[in-house]
């Protein structure tokens, strides 16, 4: 698991405070979408794709062909495994232990990948101008909110994010520990809030894969109620190394495991996610927030018949719109 445990403060899981339950493909901002319904769409616009905490740019290269095939031309940031090795530079920064981490300088070695690739995507781009998209997967998604915050936005029109953890873990929970050590509640403090507008469109899309359980009965002590504005996660390595190929209900065991993973994120066990990140974590508010069903967080161990995740064909084709318009 490359040590992951070392450095699980940067999981791909964070959540938010999200006041509505989804209960199959939804939106909440339903309104702000149907402004946008009678756009003519133009030149398509190069993606960039940012990869998970955990993955590396092949797991998305069969993705970037699906998009290709949609005529969407994609860069992917260039990550390795072992590139997730730089976040134990953290380890030395005293704001790790405090719990008041901030992104720079642990993180700019991935911003550097972030800046790379959109300098990719440029030249794919017809003309060399127009906007660019960007689809953030899990970490992905709020790494690009801190790039956006960071270099500006001027050069994007879309920013859409698949399982991305938003938000902090609630504060004061009896066994929810911050893994992000400080970063989520940087990102919420000083990254720009949420917008679904014609100059920059927000989308986060999220999946009902499996339901976690407590890891007590309903007799436990634990305090369901928690469950308004958490975030924080476990490894995505770790949570693939214990899953397996049964039914969203999964076993007492599973539901448990995922469980905790959820408690971690937003608080609460018993909720809906993608096997990784709750679905009450994935959105934003402001955001266009879109739910899908049987939808698996990782695009390792995944199957596009049995266990299909936010990248693969059948699920891609329920968000490709965003990108064509």
């Amino acid at each position: 698991e490359m040590a992951m445990s070392v450095v699980a403060w940067l999981s791909p899981c964070t959540t938010i405070s999200s006041p509505n339950k989804f209960s199959c493909c939804s939106a909440i901002s339903s309104q702000a979408e149907s402004s946008f319904t009678t756009t003519t769409a133009t030149a398509i616009r190069p993606a960039v794709i940012l990869p998970g905490l955990g993955n590396n740019s092949n797991d998305y290269e069969k993705l970037a062909l699906i998009l290709k095939g949609y005529g969407v031309p994609t860069a992917i940031a260039k990550v390795s495994r072992i590139d997730w090795l730089r976040n134990a530079a953290g380890l030395l920064d005293t704001n790790y232990w405090r719990g008041t981490l901030q992104p720079r300088p642990v993180l700019d070695w991935y911003l550097k990948r972030i800046d790379e690739a959109v300098s990719e995507a440029k030249e794919l781009a017809q003309g060399g101008s127009g906007t660019l998209s960007i689809i953030g997967h899990s970490a992905g998604g709020w790494l690009a909110r801190v790039y956006l915050q960071e270099f500006g936005s001027s050069d994007f029109s879309l920013l859409l994010t698949l399982g991305t953890p938003h938000l902090p873990p609630p504060k004061g929970l009896p066994g929810v520990i911050d893994q992000t050590r400080g970063l989520l509640y940087y990102v919420e403090k000083n990254c720009a809030k949420a917008v679904y507008s014609p100059e920059l469109r927000y989308v986060c899309i999220a999946g009902r894969y499996i339901q976690g359980s407590r890891f007590f009965d309903s007799s436990s002590t634990y305090n369901s109620e928690f469950v308004d504005g958490a975030e924080q996660p476990m490894s995505e390595v770790a949570a693939v190394s214990n899953t397996n190929a049964e039914t969203e209900t999964g076993t007492p065991f599973r539901t448990r495991f995922v469980g905790q993973g959820y408690k971690q994120v937003c608080g609460q066990a018993d909720v809906w996610g993608d096997g990784v990140v709750p679905e009450v974590s994935a959105h934003l508010k402001g955001a266009l927030n879109v739910t899908l069903e049987g939808v698996y967080h990782s695009p390792v161990g995944s199957d596009d018949a049995t266990r299909p995740w936010y990248g693969s064909p059948a699920v891609v084709e329920q968000w490709i719109r965003h990108l064509l318009v």
